[in-house]
């Protein structure tokens, strides 16, 4: 049949080719990817103090990983890397779900940016214990922070480990310090064991509460309190802020039955809101003013000094818990005495003893 557009009234018509069917299968699928190029220890040092942010990554990636070769490679790109470490203020910020850490943090790293510094936040997401899988969500609740350039992002699988947090946050601290981000946010997956870790390898501990919590959380407060350099009570805004100011004289008063903190700084209570974001430079105030006094009492040097200890102990326990399992004869015979232990046949402190003896008589035989 004769198209009628082919008819002489339709002459100032232009009739085109149709398009061409298309393949059914994926043209690129057999495609080999181009592999990303290896980098050497000065590739990585030479990137990380350019501040080139993949680099960065690259090297936290590297930190993070549990195979040995790349474990290798991240201790000399630290080693490098702990002279240009060391000029950042680490502040670790906690509190209960749903306080607005993540709110908050967004706004903190603004107003530092605002005023001329640099911000990593290493975000320590819960890993599920089922699937150990991770959401890593952090970084798209801190929607105006993840497009400033002056700021790196970490969101990172606790993994199972103690309260998610260990040795690999404190190394990759030593990266991003040696990038030149003069700030480093530490954000815990909230209140547990991992303030603890936390506690020990900031300088700054912020506790971000929230107005009417209840007694649910007497039992894990005073834990928490007693190592706050300050608290913040969150969402003061609207027909909360009465609440949020008798929180605040709340928590003041019970500050008064805690002893003196190691560093003589006496904890403050400040209110804000972090959505609106009301009294952030009140806040950011309260953390210069400790900074000042803890400098100038040396508080801060002999806890930058401590944390170091620390942090070389717990990795010669982790290394040596390690090592203690990983020799075949040792798990053969731990299998053993947890059988005689379940059977009620030894106890459980002379069946540990037996196997240390193992242990330690296969390390004095391979002398």
């Amino acid at each position: 049949m004769e198209h009628p557009e082919n008819d002489l009234q339709y002459k100032g018509l232009q009739v085109n080719a149709g398009v061409q069917s298309q393949p059914i299968t994926n043209p690129y699928k057999n495609r080999r990817r181009t592999a990303t190029p290896a980098l050497t220890v000065n590739d990585y040092v030479e990137g990380i103090r350019k501040g080139d942010v993949s680099i960065l990554g690259r090297a936290v990636t590297l930190v993070e990983s549990m195979a040995e070769q790349h474990q290798a490679l991240a201790q000399e790109v630290i080693e490098k890397c702990l002279p240009f470490s060391g000029n950042s203020r680490r502040i670790g910020i906690t509190g209960v779900p749903g306080a607005g850490k993540s709110t908050s943090i967004d706004v903190f790293g603004l107003h530092v940016i605002r005023n001329g510094g640099k911000l990593a936040v290493l975000a320590i997401d819960p890993s599920s214990e089922r699937s150990k899988g991770s959401i890593l969500g952090d970084k798209t609740r801190m929607e105006k922070l993840s497009l400033e350039k002056d700021a790196f992002i970490r969101p990172s699988p606790s993994a199972g480990s103690l309260g998610g947090v260990a040795r690999k946050t404190r190394e990759t601290i030593v990266l991003c310090e040696a990038a030149g981000y003069d700030n480093i946010f530490v954000e815990t997956v909230g209140v547990g064991q991992s303030e603890t870790a936390v506690h020990s390898m900031v300088d700054f501990f912020l506790l971000i509460q929230l107005a009417g919590t209840g007694d649910e959380l007497q039992g894990i407060k005073r834990g928490i309190m007693e190592m706050a350099d300050g608290i913040v009570i969150n969402k003061a805004d609207g027909d909360n802020i009465e609440r949020a100011k008798l929180a605040a004289s709340q928590f003041r008063n019970a500050l008064f039955l805690f002893p003196p903190s190691p560093s003589k700084w006496k904890p403050e209570v400040i209110t804000y809101s972090g959505y609106y974001e009301i009294g952030i430079d009140i806040v950011w105030d309260m953390i210069d003013r400790y900074f000042a006094f803890v400098k100038k009492t040396g508080y801060f040097e002999r806890r930058r000094n401590e944390q170091a200890k620390y942090w070389m102990r717990e990795t010669i326990d982790e290394q040596l818990r390690n090592h203690f399992y990983q020799v075949p004869e040792v798990r053969a015979l731990l299998q053993q005495k947890e059988i005689r232990v379940l059977n009620n046949e030894q106890s459980s402190f002379t069946a540990a003893r037996d196997v240390l003896d193992k242990y330690f008589e296969i390390i004095s035989r391979n002398k």
